[in-house]
């Protein structure tokens, strides 16, 4: 029997592109009911796309073995967004108003929409988490309704790199695969892997990937930082290369005897570990090679957390990803930085079903697919001779399906979407035509107001005008040409 109710998510990693199918429940739970992955390492670096030809022949074969599982058509994906060049800068717009007059939700939009309009050079604004409101001296979540003089709005606009951002668009483009969302892959993560006491007391999530290691900190359940260092695993694969092995012998290396600490009574000077069938080289120089590049990889980690929040991390450090299985990752991070709370999370906290060995394996590896699978709320079944979508447990009336712009969907205020989704590029041209035609219309209204006063003005001056010394004249030549009566 085919599948009829599913999500179908999609994500772009350091070395994989994985694509994953799951039925939600009514009860929270997910089951997963295909999941498949396409070698990416000629089209994905760093988590970006650098091979537009590949990653779509990459993507169209993830699509098509996921329809060949599900025995169904498949409508549209989510897509998880994320690698090198996303990062957050803080912002802060002011506005002087009077004492006397509250805030009101109309300021707040034209701050929120004026922070929007902010330019980098060769960056995309991919969100904005809004951070609080001062309202003269007093920080404010909710600052409508207060009477202030001075409101500063302080805002964290996630930047991506604009090539980066046009290449993930072309690549579904060109593949014929519908976005049903993108969504930043570590606000997924996030969501999927923290408890709320973490998000609220202040925590750091740490992704450490083949590539690339991702960094988010949280407080008071506000994204506070975000930024993705270009340091992972395969960087400590490299350095194990220096042994005068294959990239491939390095990783079993890896695998086989890496500690990312050691403490140092516990180094067996005499030990040895057998690189291959003649050679053997100390343990003490294997632990010296990997522990030095994990040491710089918790201190670009550390380095990213804002000052002004290193000391309101109450939560812990939270650890996920392949590259954080690394034997003692956890006692590294205590060893390198202030923080003693640190947390392994193996495994997301919904309720998976699934006969799938890799998400059985709870290792961290596919936390961020099943998170991009749990974000979807839109049925992506799609039958040969119907395109309507349906509500995503089955239950109730069909619901159309989110269209692009281009086919005349409404389009959405950025304003208003959720923590971490994405416009696609079609919905912001879409949304930045509709902003320009917004901004011809009040710019014509405001042009015939301004004719319409200058005719009244006009017409009062004329009105109001005293008669001239030529009127009076014509008047007293009228009053004698007169006939006498």
């Amino acid at each position: 029997m085919p599948a009829k109710n599913f999500v179908v998510a999609i994500e772009l990693g350091s070395t994989k592109i994985k694509g994953i199918a799951g039925q939600k429940k009514s009860d929270g739970s997910i089951a997963v009911l295909a999941m498949v992955s396409e070698d990416a390492k000629d089209c994905i670096r760093n988590g970006v796309v650098y091979n537009i030809d590949k990653t779509v022949q990459c993507i169209t074969n993830i699509v098509q073995r996921l329809r060949g599982q599900l025995k169904s058509g498949i409508k549209h994906v989510y897509v998880g967004v994320g690698g090198q060049s996303i990062h957050s800068e803080r912002n802060v717009i002011v506005r002087e108003i009077h004492s006397t007059v509250p805030v009101t939700q109309q300021l707040i939009v034209e701050m929120m929409d004026q922070n929007r309009s902010m330019e980098y050079p060769d960056m995309e604004i991919l969100d904005v988490e809004v951070q609080e409101y001062r309202a003269d001296a007093l920080m404010q979540t909710e600052p409508v309704g207060i009477q202030c003089s001075r409101l500063d709005g302080n805002f964290l606009n996630i930047l991506q790199s604009k090539r980066h951002y046009q290449k993930l668009n072309t690549c579904f483009d060109i593949a014929g695969v519908k976005l049903a969302e993108i969504y930043l892959a570590p606000f997924a993560l996030a969501d999927a892997v923290l408890t709320p006491v973490e998000k609220r007391s202040g925590c750091v999530l740490v992704d450490m990937g083949a590539d690339t290691t991702t960094v988010m900190v949280y407080y008071k359940n506000i994204v506070r930082h975000i930024a993705v260092i270009p340091l992972g695993g395969n960087n400590i694969t490299k350095d194990i290369c220096s042994l005068q092995v294959e990239e491939t012998d390095a990783e079993k290396l890896k695998l086989r005897y890496a500690s990312a600490y050691t403490a140092p009574e516990d180094i067996d000077t005499s030990l040895k570990y057998d690189i291959d069938r003649d050679r053997k080289v100390e343990s003490s120089r294997f632990i010296d090679i990997v522990e030095a590049r994990v040491q710089e990889i918790i201190a670009n980690v550390w380095n990213q957390i804002p000052a002004d929040f290193s000391d309101k991390i109450l939560g812990g450090i939270i650890l996920t990803g392949g590259a954080a299985n690394m034997k003692n990752m956890d006692v590294a991070f205590r060893q390198h930085t202030s923080i003693e709370k640190v947390r392994m999370a193996k495994f997301v906290t919904s309720t998976i079903s699934t006969t799938n060995a890799e998400i059985n394996a709870h290792d961290g590896t596919m936390n961020t697919l099943l998170g991009l699978l749990a974000k979807g709320d839109q049925n992506c079944y799609t039958p040969a001779d119907d395109t309507r979508s349906q509500d995503i447990f089955g239950m109730g009336e069909a619901a159309a399906a989110p269209e692009t712009p281009s086919e005349g969907a409404p389009v959405r205020d950025p304003n208003s979407l959720p923590p971490g989704v994405v416009q696609t590029a079609a919905e912001k041209a879409a949304a930045e035509k509709a902003a320009a035609a917004e901004a011809q219309r009040k710019a014509e209204e405001a042009e015939a107001a301004r004719l319409a006063e200058e005719a009244r003005l006009a017409e009062e001056e004329k009105k109001n005008a005293k008669p001239g010394f030529g009127t009076k004249i014509m008047k007293w030549l009228s009053s004698i040409a007169a006939p006498d009566e």
